[in-house]
């Protein structure tokens, strides 16, 4: 089965064409902004424009327009090719890098740069299985939350006594998340939206 991959949640844009856990082509860009002009000619230049069984996309959390971008992306797409959209977590992938480059099975801590100076966090063990849900932490909270030897994302814990990781999302990677169920492709903010309802006055 030919699987699209595309991961817009970060500052990192990228895509990929799998078959089945055979990645076809792939592109990765961090560009900080601009995924909606980037993501389409990425998936371009795909062999056959990214033509696809099924897609499966970033849903975050991450960058509420990134994450839109990539979720309205795929949604297209599968309504235009007539097939499935699914998704998958970005600090599962994250997680899942981790423990590729290790030498043995072990448990992993994702930190991701969240929104209004705070981080995204997420603990998983050493089989790839979350402890808790992702949630939006207080830069003061992770010496406290981040117990792992291994620390992964793109922020640095800066502690002697943890690894860290360099690592953002790369849909290149989806594979190594291809025998867990996938999401919805339903976005995760990981925190409330920054606009609030608007108040009606009485």
């Amino acid at each position: 089965m030919r699987t699209l991959v595309i991961d817009t949640a970060t500052c990192a844009c990228s895509v990929a064409l799998l078959d089945d856990d055979y990645v076809l082509a792939a592109e990765h860009e961090v560009i900080g902004r601009g995924h909606a002009e980037r993501l389409l000619p990425l998936i371009a230049a795909l062999p056959g424009n990214g033509k696809a069984d099924q897609v499966l996309v970033n849903v975050g959390p991450g960058s509420f327009t990134g994450i839109r971008v990539g979720v309205a992306a795929a949604k297209a797409l599968g309504l235009a090719w007539h097939i499935d959209v699914h998704g998958y977590g970005c600090l599962a992938l994250v997680a899942a890098m981790g423990r590729s480059t290790l030498p043995e099975a072990t448990a992993i801590d994702v930190v991701m740069t969240g929104g209004h100076g705070e981080y995204f966090f997420e603990a998983f063990d050493a089989h790839g299985h979350s402890r808790a849900p992702v949630r939006s932490i207080l830069p003061d909270d992770l010496p406290r939350l981040a117990t792992a030897e291994i620390v992964a994302g793109d922020i640095d814990p800066q502690r002697a006594d943890r690894q860290w990781l360099e690592l953002l999302p790369n849909a290149r990677q989806w594979a190594l998340l291809s025998a867990t169920p996938p999401l919805p492709a339903t976005p995760i903010y990981g925190r409330a939206p920054d606009a609030k309802p608007a108040t009606l006055l009485k």
